[in-house]
């Protein structure tokens, strides 16, 4: 159906052209003055986004973070500057209850430069009233569909009778690009089935890519797709239609069963003489002629720079200024009668509200007694992860599809799963998504949830880009990533990761955490919560570990700082043992038999070398002393970046190739990763720094 077949609430005047092109002339102003950017999409999308903001938007200028606000997702973060200008023209403040705009003039003329708040593609945390860093397409519209889940899920658990705390709406702008990634795709499916009527894509069917017209290499009709998903599809013919805009609008609104696509076909670089419909409309600067051309068409000032007209200001002022000035109070309202009628509930908005863990949310994680046998690490992340999200009633994931095999189902009684008429469920179900997983993922973790996704390591490969995309935007979610080496075993090297905890500590600011028996499994999670602006991710293994003897080795709380001291000698080492995870048992055998020879020996757990590159120079020297030259590094992984640890003299045991199927201890024997091999490698040592 076409949006003009709705009604529309809002009445539209010359002010609301005026205040249109002013969107478009500053993206064109600044991409000018830059001489980098894309004008091209604001220059179709300004009304869009214009009806969107200044007549639907439940949104606070004055209070941006407000809870209850909608969200708005520019997916298509190369068109940064339509965001720029309607945070600046709406006046958003750069912090609740503050005065100073988030983005000025001076901002959007500063586009793309060091240090602006208008950097080429919307980043989170650094320019305010960005909801999420959109670069990569897809990983807006995919952060879009957790941001609705988590509306859904805070409204399930908070919401009480004539209290509705939260049922904030989730918009995001789309472009070509977005919907030929499958990123988006494996999301609009899970949107689909979860039913999230709180939901609307607004797709910009512009036809145009860098390297020419869709049709080079997009001939779907996406309409017919997303029906397929399951989600209403609506169409506006021509951008500039406002009514119809409005009127698509009004028909997401009422719908209540469904997420909404908004197909709108737009004109880029709508306006310039010669290059709009064009890939030049694209990523170029127009160029003076261009420029001039467009601002001509739109009855603008030709020689005008940045210009914001009479009226524009107070247009944004009295729509979406005073509409969600209204808002906020009321839902101030709402809160306080909340806080006054339930104690307990009070508490848990506060909570979610301040983000911080509820008191005693670690009280029952359970400590794991010796045991030769021991479990696997999944295994005793399952008790972990049970144990404090009782505790923590706003902390919800899944697995995509593994979830008996990740040990990550919360299991205890009210867990319940998630879904299109359970939406209070903690348990989330991906089905085989991986990639949409991390970025859904995301998502919930800017809606201010503790979430985490879960799969085997061998598919962090699926995520890496939403992994990459968490650490830049500093948000605490985590990720629980099993069958950690070539313990997987008979699955074969397309299952057995090699590479992949390399690649993951080389992500800035992800802590990446491979623990070596149960307690540091849990000790590990205990790292994790308490991270407030960095994403962790677990590594664990699928084959049991002992349980070590902490009154004979090493207390696990070392676990915190990354690197410890496991097992020891009297006074300085001559040979030291370095493992994580499964090798650590290995390094534990190679030092009980070196020990029993009197050799001075020295066993190192390093789950997590982000977290002892922390320390301070004089704990990493008390852990690994300098002038011990005999060192042996053990890990069913690259060896790529051990030599940090092992020395310019010292042996890493690694992995060189991929794995091979077959048991086990068949794949252990065969690439070196047994007590034997490690003990060779120590005396090798030891004798080559006696010499």
């Amino acid at each position: 159906m076409s949006g003009a077949d709705t009604p529309t609430k809002a009445d539209f005047a010359e002010i609301d052209t005026l205040s249109i092109n002013t969107i478009r002339t500053l993206a064109i102003d600044a991409v000018q003055k830059a001489n980098s950017g894309h004008a091209g999409a604001p220059m179709g999308l300004a009304p869009v986004a214009y009806t969107l903001w200044n007549h639907y938007l439940r949104y606070d200028p004055a209070h941006p973070h407000w809870p209850n606000r909608d969200r708005f997702v520019l997916s298509c973060g190369h068109a940064s500057m339509l965001l720029y200008a309607l945070l600046h023209l709406a006046n958003v403040a750069e912090s609740d209850g503050g005065n100073a705009p988030a983005v000025t003039l001076e901002e959007i003329k500063k586009f793309r430069q060091l240090d602006s708040r208008t950097p080429g593609h919307p980043e989170y945390h650094f320019t305010t009233g960005v909801e999420t860093t959109t670069g990569p397409l897809g990983q807006g519209v995919a952060n879009s569909v957790g941001m609705a889940i988590g509306g859904r899920f805070l409204g399930s658990r908070l919401n009480r009778p004539e209290l509705p705390l939260f049922d904030y709406n989730v918009y995001a702008i789309c472009s070509d690009g977005d919907l030929m990634e499958g990123v988006a795709s494996e999301a609009a499916s899970l949107a689909g089935h979860l039913r999230l009527a709180n939901l609307c894509w607004i797709y910009d069917d512009n036809t145009i890519t860098i390297e020419g017209h869709t049709e080079l290499a997009f001939g779907e009709e996406v309409a017919t797709r997303f029906l397929a998903y399951g989600w209403q599809v609506l169409r506006v013919a021509d951008a500039n239609d406002l009514h119809a805009i409005s009127g698509a609008l009004e028909t997401f609104l009422a719908t209540n069963d469904r997420p909404t696509l908004i197909v709108v076909k737009s004109v880029i670089g709508y306006g310039a003489p010669k290059k709009q419909g064009t890939p030049k409309a694209h990523s170029d600067a127009l160029g003076e002629d261009e420029v001039k051309g467009a601002k001509r068409a739109y009855g603008w000032p030709e020689d005008a720079q940045f210009l914001v007209p009479d009226g524009v200001h107070e247009n944004f002022r009295d729509g979406i200024g005073k509409r969600g000035a209204a808002l906020y109070d009321a839902w101030q309202e709402l809160l306080a009668k909340a806080r006054a009628a339930d104690a307990d509930h009070a508490e848990d908005l506060a909570a979610l509200l301040e983000g911080r863990l509820p008191d005693g949310w670690d009280k029952d994680i359970p400590f794991f007694e010796p045991d030769a046998k021991g479990m696997a690490t999944r295994e005793s992340s399952g008790k972990v992860l049970n144990a404090i999200a009782q505790h923590v009633p706003f902390m919800l994931g899944g697995s995509a599809d593994l979830a008996p095999s990740n040990k990550s189902n919360l299991t205890f009684e009210g867990a319940g799963s998630f879904g299109p008429f359970s939406p209070g469920g903690r348990n989330l179900h991906f089905g085989v998504r991986e990639h949409a997983m991390g970025s859904i993922v995301n998502g919930l973790g800017l809606s201010g949830l503790r979430a985490y996704g879960a799969t085997f390591l061998v598919f962090a490969d699926y995520m890496r880009p939403p992994i990459r995309l968490a650490s830049l935007m500093e948000l605490p979610i985590f990720h629980i990533f099993t069958h950690d080496s070539i313990g997987v075993g008979e699955d074969g090297p397309t299952h057995q990761p090699v590479e992949q905890l390399l690649s993951l500590r080389c992500i800035p600011g992800l802590v990446t955490l491979r623990p070596a028996d149960a307690n540091e499994v849990a000790e590990a999670y205990r790292v994790i919560f308490s991270l407030k602006n960095q994403p962790a991710v677990l590594a664990l293994s699928r084959q049991p570990l002992p349980t070590l003897d902490r009154t004979k080795y090493g207390a696990a709380a070392g676990t915190a700082k990354g690197g410890y001291i496991l097992g020891d000698c009297d006074g300085t080492p001559e040979v030291i043992l370095i493992g994580t995870g499964s090798e650590v048992q290995l390094c534990v055998s190679a030092y009980e038999a070196l020990k029993a020879e009197g050799v001075k020996a020295r066993v190192v757990s390093m789950p997590s070398w982000d977290l002892f590159e922390r320390q301070d120079e004089a704990y990493r020297h008390s852990v690994l002393p300098p002038a011990v030259k005999a060192r042996v590094t053990v890990e069913q992984g690259s060896m790529i970046g051990w030599d940090r640890y092992a020395g310019t003299e010292g042996t890493v045991i690694g992995m060189n190739t991929f794995g091979a199927s077959a048991p086990i201890k068949d794949l252990q024997t065969k690439f070196g990763f047994t007590p034997d091999k490690v003990l060779e490698a120590a005396r090798a040592q030891l004798a080559k720094h006696k010499a």
